[in-house]
């Protein structure tokens, strides 16, 4: 696996770059293992936190130069380029605030009221993250800020696509004045984690990205006996029951599916709308959705970008033509121009048909008619994937009997893009299991050490 960095919007070739060694990927395991001990027991955790604030420093002072690196590698719009680069200076803020309390000695009740005990959070050691490219600075902050303010120390795999933006993160963790081997970048093959993963100095592996991606890590982990935490693919439902502004119901569902030009785990993909609604919300939508051009991701009034590579959408391409022919009604859809992709819209996918179960990583809409309540929820739950939901309702009774029974780790009640550093984030079933971001997150890979002292 070769890194590149190749420019969807234009297909030019900008930059490779070559994968590391088998002895140099072992050296980095070395240097990231020889800094635990110190990292973690010589420096207090305000101490760590302090570092995590220079990297959320630099990442705002680096933005505009961050946000340009991901265009090219990737293709994300500029504006959608610097929030991404925000909202990882954010999530590194917030650790960097918040850390050392999450940390704080948690007291035990004692039933025979013998003496005392407490829970005293440690690092565990080394830990591998394996990162995805739609969100190349964003899903190295949710695990590395956390795990840093704690004490552990990071080997950091980005994917293939990603070199530049790798090594821009690297450098800054470098210029925040961390020391050798706290965070070290590898760009390694996927074929070199198994070594990794056996070695007994690692302790734990984060991976976000595809099924099969987090099948055969997850194989690995449970081999060599190790903690992980995978975040998956999704295929989230946009359920829309009631409201009293239906235009701003679209325009949310058009948000919700166009994020990162339709490149987002968490997207909604399946639009699951009541019978008296389904009409016009279908009319407006697609409207709505096939507004947003494909357009040049440099500039700033462009929503909708190229894909992340023309392997990406000619694969999407194949999809949605795989779901017409199936029965799948095209109710709107352009014409594919290399990796720019038009926003499309399918009716009539039923039960059976691969676009039913399958989750479209770009922006594509299936849109369903149900009748009632409970035939929503059914429909939202028949899906191997248990990632984030979308609901939108004018019934607040409703609201939260319809999100305790969604099959999901996340529901958004009549709201969308709202994603925090303080909200944990992760799914159930096929699309993952652990919690990253918030208290959750930052109590993944910690070691829970119970302290008992006797009268």
């Amino acid at each position: 696996m070769a890194y590149a960095v190749v420019n969807p919007a234009t297909g030019e070739s900008v930059a490779t770059y070559p994968t590391i060694s088998d002895s140099d990927l072992a050296a980095a395991v070395d240097r990231a293992a020889a800094a635990h001990d110190g990292w973690s027991r010589s420096s207090t955790t305000s101490e760590r936190a302090a570092l995590i604030q220079k990297v959320a420093d630099l990442h705002t002072e680096r933005r505009q130069q961050l946000a340009e690196i991901i265009v090219r590698e990737m293709g994300k719009p500029i504006e959608q380029a610097l929030g991404e680069v925000d909202f990882a200076a954010a999530i590194y803020e917030y650790y960097a605030t918040h850390g050392p309390d999450f940390l704080k000695d948690e007291t035990i009740e004692l039933l025979d009221g013998e003496g005392s005990a407490f829970i005293r959070r440690n690092s565990l050691g080394v830990l591998l993250g394996i990162m995805p490219w739609n969100f190349p600075y964003y899903q190295v902050a949710r695990f590395a800020g956390p795990n840093l303010v704690i004490g552990n120390t990071i080997l950091l795999k980005h994917a293939s696509q990603c070199p530049e933006s790798a090594e821009a993160i690297a450098a800054i963790f470098a210029d925040a004045g961390f020391p050798d081997g706290a965070y070290v970048n590898v760009l390694a093959s996927s074929s070199q984690m198994e070594s990794v993963i056996a070695d007994p100095r690692v302790q734990g592996v984060s991976l976000t990205g595809s099924e099969a991606a987090g099948a055969a890590v997850a194989q690995l982990a449970g081999k060599y006996l190790k903690k992980v935490v995978l975040e998956l693919g999704g295929s989230d439902p946009f359920i829309l029951l009631s409201t009293d502004d239906l235009d701003a119901a679209v325009d949310a569902a058009v948000a919700a599916r166009l994020d990162n030009s339709g490149q987002s785990c968490n997207g909604a993909k399946r639009f699951i709308v009541i019978d008296s609604l389904y009409d016009s919300f279908l009319e407006k939508f697609t409207a709505g959705l096939t507004a947003a051009a494909p357009g040049d991701p440099t500039s700033a009034d462009t929503v909708l970008g190229p894909l992340s590579s023309l392997a990406a959408a000619e694969g999407l391409q194949l999809q949605l033509d795989r779901a017409v022919e199936q029965g799948a009604t095209l109710v709107a859809g352009g014409t594919r121009d290399g990796a720019y992709f038009p926003a499309a819209v399918l009716t009539d996918v039923k039960p059976g048909m691969d676009a039913y179960h399958e989750e479209f990583f770009g922006p594509v809409a299936a849109v369903y008619k149900v009748t009632s309540e409970d035939e929503a929820v059914t429909l939202a739950n028949d899906t191997p994937f248990g990632l984030g939901s979308y609901l939108y309702t004018n019934d607040s009774e409703q609201a939260m009997r319809v999100a305790d029974r969604i099959d999901a780790g996340m529901v958004w009640v009549n709201i969308v893009l709202a994603d925090g550093a303080e909200l944990p984030f992760g799914g159930v079933k096929r699309s993952g299991s652990g919690r990253e971001l918030g208290r959750f997150g930052a109590d993944e890979f910690v070691n829970k050490k119970l302290i008992r002292i006797g009268a």
